[in-house]
């Protein structure tokens, strides 16, 4: 990984629906001071501070942090991260599981002063918690006037392809279609067998209906893993561009569901797929009852860098 690369726990986010926030967000949370933290380097699995996981990480292309959503510190921890990262002085683009891609003029708009923050919200469709939670990163890109990503594919055709199968893309019109990656791929590997495992320790009612045919809950579990895939190719393809179109010395901060990180697999594995020369660095951020306790040696193949944070 911190070849950095190695690519979690984001699955049930597959199968919600996120509403929207009306009007503007209250302002969010100052970040926690970074000694909140437990930070472990997996290659050693020996603790170490905050700012020299920062300045390792400075030297990547790309940073995934992984995160668990609805965790508090853990979104303090992001922004702490990105100031840290402010620090190096490299131009930075901020990437975000949490928009997708057909309300980046909302998001290009409201950074550059176009339209208000509540006009922002009111077209972008953040998620429930974003006042809280994701608030801090796209106000500090604001501020330091960096690019802020949309990276994710829209999410009713998401659903479509959970429904109905990648063939409904074809289905599309050209506009719509680019809202989704070009190149798809949905590999049979580890990744695959650990996604399928997670869906179905959770119910399907929450998921698409059954289809004729289906033999639960393994064809369930088999669609939403190809709207998994087009998640991850859709946000891979979204960093790649961005990065190609930035000064060279340009490194960008990917947030999404650890699952979509950990073990270097999904959208980080199909980063290096599209860049293989790139350098790719990963955080996974786990919460815990004691932070000082949680066991390294479970996780250490997740990420470059382990976070824990104290859970309430």
């Amino acid at each position: 990984m911190l070849s950095f690369a190695r690519p979690a726990l984001g699955v049930t986010v597959l199968i919600a629906t996120a509403g929207c926030i009306p009007g503007a967000a209250p302002v969010a949370r100052a970040p926690e001071p970074a000694a909140r933290y437990r930070v472990v380097a997996t290659d050693t699995r020996r603790e170490t501070t905050f700012e020299r996981m920062a300045a390792r990480l400075s030297g990547a292309k790309v940073v995934f942090f992984g995160e668990q959503h609805d965790d508090p510190r853990t979104h303090a921890a992001e922004v702490e991260l990105l100031h840290a990262l402010a620090r190096s002085g490299r131009p930075v683009i901020v990437s975000l599981e949490m928009f997708e891609r057909d309300v980046q003029g909302a998001l290009d708009d409201y950074l550059a002063g176009r339209i208000t923050e509540a006009d922002f919200l009111a077209r972008s469709r953040p998620w429930p918690r974003y006042a809280t939670d994701y608030r801090g990163l796209v106000e500090l890109a604001k501020a330091r006037g960096w690019r802020v990503l949309a990276a994710n594919v829209p999410r009713p055709m998401a659903s479509a392809v959970g429904r109905a199968g990648l063939s409904v893309l074809d289905t599309l019109s050209v506009p719509g279609r680019g809202n989704a990656a070009r190149e798809l791929s949905c590999p049979n590997n580890d990744y695959r067998a650990r996604f399928l495992a997670e869906t179905r320790s959770h119910s399907a009612g929450s998921g698409p209906a059954p289809q004729p045919g289906d033999t639960l809950p393994t064809a369930v579990a088999e669609r939403f893993y190809l709207a998994q895939c087009v998640k991850d190719e859709t946000m891979a393809e979204s960093i790649v561009a961005a990065l190609r179109r930035a000064p060279r010395n340009a490194i960008a901060v990917h947030y999404n569901g650890s699952f979509h990180s950990d073990y270097g697999h999904g959208a980080a594995e199909r980063v290096a797929r599209r860049e293989p020369r790139w350098k790719l660095a990963i955080v996974t951020a786990i919460p815990a009852r004691d932070p000082a306790l949680a066991p390294v040696a479970p996780n250490a193949g997740r990420a470059d860098f382990l976070i824990f944070t104290r859970r309430d």
